[in-house]
């Protein structure tokens, strides 16, 4: 399993050196923290996805400069490729969220899986959540769409606890009993798409904790549809590391009680 982390990590992080990296038990960090200030050139290239944008969706005005700012971010600051992804998420938006949330009660089915958690931040103010992937079953009654929904009402609710200039979150992935009925490749792809196009540099890092030997086969399935961007901010940890690295970036008093940390779970929902 030790060598199997190994690989995954390297396979993420050999051209990146924005994230920790575990290697022949030396530790390489840089933290890419975000930042209250928008500078001369973002704010530039702000204006110009505005004047684009806004010309074709007026609603586009509600938008704060930290938002475009991150629609930007995440095409490099292409003025053409943020504005053609903002109209894209403006037109999702409607279609898929037409009443501006997404409530408890259009998402029964998911809810009654209790596999994911938000409580507590971490040491730079980041709001964290749990994900237990050995309870998610495909959605049988509710179809691929309601779990689509549950992502979003998920997003929001973690994005809720976020602040202009602080904009990320932390999600713990725990495969704890991760099996082949698990092995849900159509939603994960799914969840993968919404939070890429429609929540762009809202992932501050995303840590799999309790890898099972199955998640690898799934993971070559998904690995080629995760972004750049996105695959700097995942990590693998050692089974015999995990509350010892999960404390390298969470307080005890914020990390989750079931890790060795004093923070209770609370059902994202409910949050």
């Amino acid at each position: 399993m030790e060598g199997k982390i190994e690989a995954a990590e390297k396979e993420l992080h050999n051209n990146n050196g924005l994230i920790k990296l575990q290697q022949q038990g030396q530790e390489i960090q840089s933290v890419h923290c975000d930042d209250a200030t928008i500078n001369e050139q973002e704010m530039n290239k702000i204006s110009a996805v505005r004047a684009v944008v806004e010309k074709q969706d007026p609603s586009s005005k509600e938008f704060d400069d930290f938002a475009i700012r991150r629609f930007l971010r995440a095409r490099d600051l292409d003025v053409d490729k943020a504005s053609a992804m903002l109209l894209k998420y403006l037109k999702w938006k409607k279609s898929f969220v037409p009443n501006g949330y997404i409530s408890p009660t259009e998402i029964p089915n998911e809810i009654a899986h209790n596999k994911m958690f938000l409580q507590g931040v971490d040491k730079l103010g980041r709001p964290i959540a749990v994900v237990f992937g050995g309870r998610h079953m495909p959605n049988k009654q509710g179809g691929l769409e309601e779990f689509k929904r549950f992502v979003v009402l998920a997003l929001d609710k973690l994005c809720s606890r976020t602040s202009p200039g602080r904009e990320k979150f932390v999600v713990i992935g725990d495969l704890q009993g991760f099996g082949y009925s698990n092995s849900d490749v159509r939603a994960y792809l799914g969840a993968l798409s919404i939070l890429q196009d429609c929540y762009p540099e809202r992932l501050g890092k995303l840590i799999v904790v309790h890898v099972p030997y199955i998640f690898w086969t799934m993971w070559k399935l998904v690995y080629p549809f995760i972004d750049n961007n996105t695959k700097k901010k995942i990590t693998f940890v050692e089974n015999k590391r995990l509350t010892e690295t999960l404390l390298e970036d969470i307080d005890e008093s914020q990390l989750p009680d079931i890790y060795g940390g004093k923070m209770p779970l609370v059902p994202i929902h409910e949050a």
